[in-house]
Parts: C-alpha cells; structure tokens; sequence
C-alpha cells in the first residue's frame, strides 16, 4: 500500500470522483435540465436550479467513489483503470466509502431546501445509487440500473418544481433511462472482452453481434419519446429541429462504432454530452419564442 501524506491526496481524490473527467456529470446533468425546463415551462426557480446542479455534481461524485469502491480489485487489472487510486493504493477503500458519505450528505443537505416530496424521493435515488455499482456481478442489465440512477433526477426535477410527478414527466423519465442503457451499452463494448474473462455482466454481452442495432433503436425510441413530451406540452419548430440535430449525433455514432473498436465506442460515448446538450438548447430556446401557458 502507498503511504501519500495528506496534503497530497487531493489529487486522487479529484481522480476518485472523476471532476477531472466531467461526461458522468453531463449524462447526469441534460435529462436533469430538460425536466426542470418542462416542469416550469420555461425558466424554472433559479434556487431550484442551483440545487439540482450542485446535486448533480455531488452524486454523480458519490457514485464514481462507490463504484471505484465495488470495482477495486478489478480495476487494477484493465489499462484503462489502473490508474485509478484504489487500483494503485493511493486511497484506501476506506477513504473511498468517506468521501462517498460525505458528498451524499451535502447533497441530502441540499435536498432540505426543496420540498416534503423531493426529499423523499432523494431516498430512492439514494438506493439506486449505491445499489449500481454492484450489479454487474448479478446480472446482465447494470445499465438499466445506470439508467434509473441518472434518470430518477427526473421526477425529483419535477417533484420539486411543481410539488407532482405528472405522466410526462414518468415519459421523460423513460426516455432518459433508454439513452442511458445505449450510451453505456456503448461504453462496455470497449470493456466487453475483459468482463467476461472476469466474469462480469452487461447488455453489451447479453445483446452479443446485435449490440449496435439495438443501441440505434434504443436511442431513436428516445428521440419519439422526447418528440411526444414536446408536442404534448405545446413545444415548437425550434425544439423539434434540436431532434433532428440529436437524431445526426445518433446516427454519427453508429457509424463509427461499427468496427467495435474500443477508442471508437469510447468516442461515440462521450459524443451523447453533444446530443443531450442539443436537446436542451433547443428546448430553452423553442420556451423564449413560445413560451409555456404557465410561463
């Protein structure tokens, strides 16, 4: 075990919770403000707002400790994640499981500032959050458990805005988990071989030859299920065309995952921030020509 001193170890702890490598917090963050947006039909509560994003940031932190946490004596083994400090000693699981703590309680205190239903809701985002990490080991859809700890910012999202979680916003939810069982589907191409040497579980396994022409559909079912909110909230032209712009990213990165090159799947991965943000721009844009009847 490397013994750091304390004053260097922030480093690894940036590294533990991957703020050097933002994409988790950008999956995590686009679903978040698209349903913040609908919830207000427009501009939603600036306090509201500031909330979910640092809550974003925290747990989206949180996880990647626990993750690295359930994944220590694996990550040592894979060239992509040797250099993560519990793969090299440089934080002890210990160390990992107290920043996770202590993140998850900032933005539990967060939580506190918005209502009865929101906090009760971060209970099961809480779960959700702890429980994804592990299920690799049990079962072959640990990126449908991704896709329900990222997506459920979505109904809290709208919990907190408007006090409900109304049917649109369940749709979204859906659409959100979707995206993030294709994008992640992706992701664990690139690990694929490894996983099961080791004996690890993923879609990329269960789908087999047929991953990307699952991940395709998969990620246009979004794109109706995000066209069927916007119409049903009375969106527009500009909102309808950022779909158009996200259905080019969807199409890009099937093409360059063809080869199931693992740079290329990582690639086509991190291109998703590109096609979330296009939908939220198009949606914040589409309410500042049309705005909402709330708005």
């Amino acid at each position: 075990m490397i013994d750091y001193p304390i004053r260097d170890k922030l480093p690894h702890y940036v590294s533990l919770t991957r703020l050097n490598r933002p994409i988790g917090i950008y999956l995590l963050l686009w679903p978040m403000m698209w349903a913040l947006w609908f919830a207000a039909e427009g501009v939603p509560d600036i306090s509201n707002l500031i909330i979910f994003v640092l809550g974003t940031i925290l747990t989206r932190s949180a996880g990647c400790a626990i993750n690295d946490y359930a994944d220590r004596d694996l990550d040592a083994h894979v060239a992509r994640t040797s250099e993560r400090p519990l793969a090299t000693g440089a934080l002890t699981p210990t160390e990992a499981l107290a920043a996770a703590v202590i993140l998850m309680l900032f933005a539990f205190i967060l939580v506190l500032f918005t209502n009865k239903l929101t906090v009760m809701m971060s209970f099961v985002a809480l779960a959700l959050a702890v429980v994804y990490p592990f299920t690799k080991r049990i079962t072959y859809w640990p990126q449908a458990f991704l896709g329900l700890a990222f997506a459920f910012a979505v109904p809290m999202a709208f919990a907190a805005q408007i006090n409900s979680v109304p049917f649109l916003a369940w749709c979204l939810f859906l659409a959100a988990v979707i995206w993030a069982i294709a994008y992640d589907t992706v992701y664990a191409v690139a690990d694929r071989d490894f996983d099961i040497k080791m004996g690890m579980k993923s879609t990329a396994i269960l789908f087999g030859n047929n991953e990307l022409k699952i991940v395709f559909c998969l990620q246009l079912l979004v794109l109706v299920i995000l066209f069927f909110v916007g119409l049903s909230y009375g969106r527009g032209a500009i909102y309808n065309l950022s779909l158009v712009g996200a259905s080019g990213f969807v199409v890009f990165q099937n093409r360059i995952t063809q080869t199931r090159d693992p740079e290329q799947c990582i690639r086509a991965f991190l291109n998703n921030h590109y096609l979330g943000m296009t939908v939220f721009i198009g949606l914040v844009i589409d309410y500042l020509i049309k705005p909402g009847v709330s708005s």
